[in-house]
């Protein structure tokens, strides 16, 4: 399979040349922007004259015994297991009976991982191989949910973590013998740099050749490195999920966005139009990807899936009706999109000026720490007043997935648990913060978890 010149990079309107040593994208023959657009989950087989049918992989029976998982318990590896997302993935494969090895990286908090029964804790990091080797050895299936998300960073370091650490995670899973691997990727892996509303895009919809920033970039490299490994003995397949929420969250969008409405600076920054979104509840996220490890190799391999809600989210309504629950006021006023806009980009300038001037590359953040993103970025601006959708119907008829967590169970089971933490300021303080035994460990800062509102 071959690997193209990378075209351009995010943030300019102009395409930078590609440097020399850095990083490429994997040509996918079987994606859309490669071939004639299809439907997003053909049956893989391809009529011959005279109405028979051809298997476009010879031994398809023979590829998928080798292949599939057992339906019985399996040895799972779970990266960025402290976090927020890979916890809930660690409970997940718990609950299906199957044994987990959690990843997690040397400083990080696993206290609430240790007590958990089936649960093998180990030290690693996505750049030392052979911590990779060790964890990967002796499991059947991984899940790859460690990534560099926030908001802010050279393309160095995103590099360094979604793409080198996801090339070295899939040679460590494929040396150990391991049969599936799941990358959690996201739909900023298609986010361009300019472009307005998009509502039901499916899997058709190729990569771009300009991406927003270097999390959409890396994000979308590491997807096509992931799908283009995809082999006889070694299923592997991407979940894209946008907008994590749900308990346990202390960094991603929501908490963010109830810390700015208890606060009283939250402006409604949709500029009087509807922003159309789908979101994705951390248990069907969890669900998804269960499903993708669990699913026939012959049908998930190599592909790439939208999952989501069952509810199309109207976003700032739902921001409102989430403060509400907590007793916030409503995002106000309202700020037309231009100068909203601007806005983004003057606090961000901002924000980066200072951490040049710390000297170090960081800056203190009022309750964020040294490595707390911008409090508005172009990024965020963008998630926030675009609308997004995604059709998830290939996920349904390829995973069995069909959104078990109900918008409003899952805002039943926030409210639940924020109680049970210790209220909405614990909550958005941190696991630091949360009372009882049942607060979980958080993310380290580099390789945190899947939460960010994602495109």
């Amino acid at each position: 399979m071959g690997v193209p010149r990378r075209r351009g990079r995010v943030g300019r309107d102009r395409v930078r040349p590609r440097r020399p040593g850095a990083a490429v994208a994997v040509v996918d023959r079987r994606l859309p922007q490669h071939r004639r657009a299809r439907r997003a989950d053909p049956a893989r087989t391809a009529a011959r004259p005279g109405g028979r049918t051809r298997d476009r992989r010879r031994g398809r029976a023979h590829h998928a015994l080798r292949r599939d998982l057992v339906a019985g318990a399996v040895r799972i590896l779970v990266t960025g297991a402290s976090g927020f997302l890979g916890g809930h993935l660690v409970d997940g494969a718990l609950r299906r009976g199957h044994r987990v090895r959690a990843l997690v990286r040397p400083g990080s908090d696993a206290v609430r991982l240790r007590s958990l029964p089936g649960v093998e804790v180990v030290t690693g990091d996505l750049t030392d191989e052979g911590s990779l080797g060790r964890a990967a050895q002796g499991c059947e299936a991984v899940l790859h949910s460690a990534a560099r998300v926030v908001d802010h960073g050279s393309r160095a370091q995103f590099e360094a973590a979604n793409v080198t650490g996801t090339q070295r995670l899939l040679a460590a899973a494929r040396s150990a013998g391991a049969r599936r691997f799941v990358f959690v990727s996201s739909p900023s892996a298609l986010m361009r740099v300019r472009e307005g509303d998009r509502l039901g895009i499916d899997e058709n919809t190729p990569y771009p050749q300009r991406w927003f920033n270097h999390y959409s970039e890396t994000k979308a490299i590491a997807e096509q490195y992931v799908r283009a490994a995809d082999g006889p003995d070694f299923t592997t397949c991407a979940v894209r999920p946008r907008g994590i929420w749900g308990p346990r969250d202390h960094a991603g969008f929501l908490p963010r966005m109830v810390d700015a409405m208890r606060a009283g600076r939250l402006p409604d920054l949709s500029g009087g139009k509807r922003v159309l979104v789908s979101l994705c509840h951390v248990d069907n996220a969890v669900d998804a990807c269960m499903r993708a490890a669990l699913a026939p190799a012959g049908r998930v391999g190599g592909k790439a899936y939208f999952v989501a809600d069952r509810e199309e989210t109207d976003l700032w309504p739902f921001l409102a009706g989430v403060g509400a629950l907590f007793d916030c006021p409503p995002p106000a006023p309202r700020i037309p999109l231009v100068l909203g806009r601007g806005l983004a980009a003057a606090v961000e300038t901002g924000w980066h000026l200072r951490r040049r001037a710390a000297g170090s590359g960081s800056v203190s953040v009022s309750g964020g720490g040294t490595d707390a993103a911008p409090p508005l970025s172009r990024y965020m601006m963008a998630l926030l007043t675009r609308s997004a959708t995604y059709d998830t119907r290939a996920a349904r008829h390829d995973l069995g997935y069909a959104a078990p967590r109900t918008r409003a169970e899952g805002l039943r089971a926030l409210r639940d648990w924020v109680t049970e933490v210790g209220g909405v300021a614990a909550w958005t303080a941190g696991p630091a913060a949360w009372s009882g035994a049942t607060a979980p460990a958080g993310p380290a800062p580099d390789h945190t978890e899947q939460g960010n509102t994602q495109s």
